[in-house]
């Protein structure tokens, strides 16, 4: 007889599998509560960057991420996912409530390499050739954001100087500001244990990437330059920084990272000029939207040999409770 809810052991592989989501700094912000056939998502405001990201703006934007890889984990092992998102008025920190039925008797081998997508993926700090596909590759990611309600826009080429200044704008406002520099150095070096980013991961100063956050100690890492002609997606919000806006972007992130893996493309995803109301601002007036940018997805081909993933990922106990 089918089990009309998964077992422990499939949850379990799943959440692993879905904390391999991207998140602010590798932070992974999340913890998940498993309470009878419920899962529950919660934001951990322990890892919230209080510098980078005072109101958490970042850390719903992660766990979107993590919800909608969740989803994905599940319905490679046969799963629906039924998802309830903010279902506690009172309780802010709770990001989504989760169902599960038998999906499909037959699985698609799609929802096989989708899941398997989300190991390949990481971000490459790296610059990048321009994608070969683009012009049919492009309207498959308008798509693919559609179910989650939020805004895709394209920086075209004659904005992205216009861009570049307003990265150089919000490092520079940056500098001055010891708290964010202590804040990231702690982040990319070995204190944080299960998370952080690797120096080995980090690109280059000498690396010709016009838009990015610069991390402290790159300028030591040896990685060959090469000029970024990457394409940049923005998504925004309609409904400014609302929780369930900003978790719905998150979502709508994680479905174009898997497509882009899908599609054999290289991603980094860029938050820190949606952190300063500066440089936010000037990213809204150049793709002309009424809504709010959350954040920016450089995408393309890599022009040098691959680095493997040795982001930490949390212990499956940090962050997995069954009740």
């Amino acid at each position: 007889m089918t089990s009309i809810t998964p077992d422990l052991g499939v949850v379990r592989d799943a959440v692993q599998l879905a904390c391999r989501a991207p998140s602010i700094h590798n932070s992974q912000p999340w913890r998940w509560v498993m309470d009878g056939q419920t899962l529950h998502l919660f934001a951990d405001i322990t890892r919230v960057m209080t510098a980078a990201d005072p109101e958490g703006r970042e850390a719903y934007l992660s766990c979107g991420a993590v919800l909608d890889h969740l989803t994905v984990a599940m319905a490679s092992a046969g799963w629906e996912t039924a998802v309830q998102r903010f279902p506690d008025a009172l309780d802010p920190l709770h990001v989504a409530r989760l169902q599960f039925r038998p999906g499909p008797s037959e699985l698609t081998e799609i929802s096989h390499e989708r899941a398997r997508a989300i190991t390949r993926r990481y971000t490459d700090r790296r610059a990048y050739d321009s994608p070969s596909n683009w012009a049919t590759f492009e309207p498959l990611l308008r798509q693919t954001v559609v179910p989650h309600h939020v805004m895709f826009d394209i920086v075209l080429d004659s904005a992205r100087t216009a861009l570049a200044e307003a990265s150089r704008m919000t490092e520079a406002i940056r500098a001055n500001d010891p708290t964010y520099a202590a804040e990231l150095s702690w982040w990319a070096s070995s204190f944080e244990s299960g998370g952080g980013i690797p120096q080995n991961v980090l690109t280059s100063s000498a690396a010709q990437v016009d838009i990015k956050r610069t991390f402290p100690g790159t300028a030591q890492t040896p990685q060959r330059a090469g000029v970024d002609r990457s394409k940049m997606v923005i998504l925004s919000t309609h409904h400014e920084d609302a929780r369930l806006d900003v978790v719905r972007c998150g979502e709508a992130l994680s479905a174009i990272l898997i497509e882009c893996t899908l599609a054999r493309l290289a991603t980094c995803t860029l938050t820190h000029m949606t952190e300063l109301a500066a440089s936010r601002e000037k990213v809204r007036r150049l793709i002309g939207q009424r809504g709010m940018p959350q954040l920016l997805i450089r995408i393309g081909h890599p022009v040098d040999d691959g680095i493997p993933d040795t982001s930490p990922r949390r212990a499956l106990s940090d962050v997995l409770e069954f009740r």
